[in-house]
Parts: C-alpha cells; structure tokens; sequence
C-alpha cells in the first residue's frame, strides 16, 4: 500500500492522540480478548488480523509487502510469534492487504492491494487450512484470481462470511470506493469476478461478527458497524469510538465475539481490544440525525463526523509543526 507521508503520519499521530478516544484495555478476560503488543521484529507491517478458532488467544497476521508468502500466528497473551506459515504454490506476493477465517476452517490471505492506484487487472487471494498445530510450517495453498466486474482497483479488506463462506471486498478510495461480492464459492479455474453491492469510503479492513450479523468496517480516522441481512450491509452503521493508531490497518472480531481488535503497522504495533455490545457493535456512537434505523441504503455516506475530527486534529498537529520549524529557523 502507498505509505502515509512521514510529516502526515506523525502530525495525525500527535494530534489523535491527544483529541480522540482510546479504548479499554482489557475486555472479558477470555483468551484473545485483551490489548496486546506484538513483539516479533520481523512483523513490521502488520496489515491484517483473524482470531484462530483452533487455538483460543491465537491471532493470524502478516506483513503488508516486500516480507514474502509468510503468515504469522501471535499468541496475544505474550505478544510473541507461536506460528509462521510458508505458503506454497502462490508465486510472489505483491501486496498483502487482508487475512480472514472461513466457516470452512481456511484462512484466506487477500493479495488484493495495488500501489499503483487501480491498474492491476487482477489480483490473488491465497487460501489454506489453519494449521492444527503451531510452530513452523510449510503448507499448499490454493491461489485464485480475482478480477473486479467494473475495471480494476486498490483494496485493503477482505472478509469471509462465517455462515455462507462468500468472500466480500472492500475498495479503498475516499470518492468510488465499493464493497464487493465474490461467487457463492471461488474457483481456482479461472479469474473470479467480484461485484459491487454497496459503497464505502476509504476502507482499510473489516470484519464479520461471527454469528455473521454484523459488519464492522474501519479506515485511518473512523470505524463503523453495520447490522448485516439478506447478504448486504444495511443503513448507515453505527460510528464506533475506534482507537486512533496512524496507520490503521486492521481489524477482527475475538473468536468469541465479545471484542473488536484493531491494529496498526508499524514495529511492536499495539492491537488494542473494544468490548463489544450486543448486536456486534464496539462503543458504539448514536446514528447521525435523520437516519432511519434498519433502512437499506446502498450507498453508505462518509463518516463525515470522524473525519471532521481527524481534520481538526491535522490542523492542531500541522500548526504545532509550523511553530516549531519557524522557532528553529529563528535560532538558525
């Protein structure tokens, strides 16, 4: 994916971290439903997140791109590495955006980023079984080609449904960006058209609850939840007081569903947890006036209230650095 401009990163940093919320800490106490540090220095872009349902407080990650077909298992009551898979049979990542668990007992790796900007005319998703043991292994896994039914584009979510097993797709784009439905089941015949149902804005990761009643969507400055029926989001979501982590990159449900884990890149990244309400929902926030709860809406507005608040945090932040470099500049 293309970086955060240095400057950016760390204004937005500096400034979230003083005017938005952090979440709890810890959550119910089960295994894998707590804050947790991953330490392993070779998972440095930490750019996706499924919680294992083989072995309780395990979560699978892997590095954003340039690492290799590597997927990690960190055990989240150490934040150490219990696990790397190899994958096999998959050529050489481009870049690695996405994972998630299947009803089938897979993981599904999602190669679907595109650095430059929506070129690619397809793009991967990787699948394999989770591993019933931890430590190193090599597996075969199964690659298919997936192709986008209205031209191609850069995208950073990929979530399986944990009923039905359909993969979804969310494009990352501030204006066109789309959720996207694959076949009820992909083949590795040939490419698999994925089709726009919904629109979404600037998607980084998502996620299923797992009884699959619930979507949970987040991007750099927002998070949203949206009630799932009838194989589509429905209304406009409920805003979730999501953690500000900079490059935000990841999200996932605890295999027991009682938290929302979000994650950033970036060395010994925090994956912070959020208890969730019943429903699916994490901290959620009252809808915005006018909004009919329930109601299907195909075309989901931009969480216009985050990034109002992530805009006044740039402008505190970047006012911040001008003061300081002109104070420099003065000295010099």
């Amino acid at each position: 994916m293309r970086r955060l401009p240095s400057v950016l990163a760390l204004a937005l940093a500096a400034a979230g971290s003083a005017l938005l919320p952090g979440p709890a800490a810890v959550a119910s106490g089960l295994p894998g439903t707590s804050t947790f540090v991953i330490e392993d220095p070779r998972i440095t872009e930490s750019s996706g997140l499924a919680a294992s349902r083989a072995h309780p407080g395990v979560y699978w990650t892997h590095n954003d791109s340039d690492d290799g077909p590597y997927v990690y298992g960190v055990d989240s009551a150490t934040g150490r590495t219990v696990a790397r898979v190899t994958m096999t049979g998959v050529g050489r990542p481009r870049d690695v955006e996405a994972i998630s668990l299947g009803p089938d007992g897979q993981l599904y790796v999602g190669d679907i980023g595109d650095n430059r900007d929506g070129t690619w005319k397809h793009v991967w998703i990787y699948r394999f079984p989770e591993p019933e043991r931890l430590g190193d292994v090599t597996v075969e896994a199964t690659q298919f080609t997936v192709r986008y039914a209205d031209g191609p584009r850069d995208a950073e979510a990929l979530m399986v449904h944990p009923k039905t097993g359909r993969v979804y797709i969310a494009s990352k784009h501030k204006e066109t960006g789309g959720l996207y439905e694959g076949p009820e089941r992909l083949s590795a015949a040939g490419p698999n058209t994925f089709r726009r149902i919904a629109g979404v804005p600037w998607v980084t990761d998502g996620a299923f609850s797992p009884d699959g009643t619930a979507l949970t969507l987040r991007g750099y400055l927002w998070a949203r939840t949206f009630p799932w029926r009838d194989g589509r989001p429905q209304g406009e979501g409920e805003r979730l007081d999501a953690p500000f982590q900079g490059q935000a990159e990841s999200a996932a449900y605890s295999a027991d569903g009682s938290v929302l884990m979000f994650g950033a890149e970036g060395p010994r990244s925090e994956v912070l947890a959020l208890p969730v309400k019943p429903g699916g929902t994490a901290s959620a926030a009252p809808p915005r006036p006018g909004a009919t709860p329930g109601a299907a809406s195909p075309e989901p507005a931009p969480p216009s209230g985050d990034f109002a608040v992530g805009a006044v945090a740039l402008a505190a932040a970047t006012a911040v650095w001008l003061g300081l470099r002109a104070l420099f500049r003065r000295r010099a």
